[in-house]
């Protein structure tokens, strides 16, 4: 069971003014990381003013940072009765899981055809990395599954796919992360990893994406057995 926290409760934490992101951008990545994590759970009611509080800023880049938290389904804003980390939205994890599908296996399949030499060291340096992850560590592993996925997508110059990417999937994300343990073993993660980029390196775009489309759809396979263990944090 995710830990449970105080209501909005996150790690304090000070932004820095001459930060080069916003402070508004700053915090919408660690609540949505909070949320991501089961730190925050849903139903938890978030405080504008105490989370102000705790990033020692105003409430207007938390106000904002709510907004794009609410485009990404994580939090239902609702006037004169507060904000609430929403439940997990079968619906919203299976939509956002199709749409991922099809943008990422067109990438891979271009990456096939065109991704160089270097770009698929990358690839293998970070599956590299991820075989080193001491068993626990889920979220060490997260950050380099999300960075292989990521680096894909550069590799062959769309970064405003894997834009569209990250605006969707925050649904998955806490689906990937209460799974890790059991239900979707790191090891497989790792071996669908490297089958991706075997068929890359091999120039096969049907194979490539064949091994993308079977890891995309591992969420299909867990996503029941997640909902039947964590009824609490769901809704269809």
């Amino acid at each position: 069971m995710p830990r449970k926290t105080r209501s909005g409760a996150i790690p304090p934490r000070v932004v820095q003014q001459d930060e080069p992101s916003s402070i508004s951008a700053q915090v919408y990545r660690q609540l949505r990381s909070a949320i991501i994590r089961g730190e925050i759970s849903p139903g938890e009611r978030l405080s504008e003013s105490e989370i102000a509080r705790q990033y020692s800023t105003s409430r207007q880049p938390v106000r904002e940072a709510f907004i794009k938290l609410a485009e990404g389904r994580l939090i239902r804003i609702q006037p004169q009765s507060g904000t609430f980390v929403v439940h997990i939205s079968v619906t919203d994890v299976l939509d956002a899981r199709f749409v991922r599908e099809a943008i990422e296996i067109a990438v891979t399949r271009e990456a096939a055809t065109s991704a160089s030499l270097s770009a698929i060291e990358e690839l293998r340096s970070l599956i590299e990395r991820q075989q080193a992850v001491q068993p626990g560590h889920n979220v060490e592993f997260l950050a380099l599954d999300e960075e292989f996925h990521r680096s894909l997508a550069l590799s062959v110059g769309h970064a405003h796919a894997w834009r569209v990417i990250e605006g969707i999937k925050a649904q998955m994300d806490r689906i990937r992360y209460l799974s890790l343990d059991d239900a979707t073993p790191i090891p497989r993660i790792i071996e669908q990893h490297e089958r991706i980029v075997d068929g890359i390196e091999a120039g096969d775009p049907t194979e490539a994406a064949a091994a993308m489309r079977s890891h995309l759809r591992e969420i299909i396979v867990s996503l029941p057995n997640i909902a039947s263990r964590f009824p609490e944090l769901f809704t269809t």
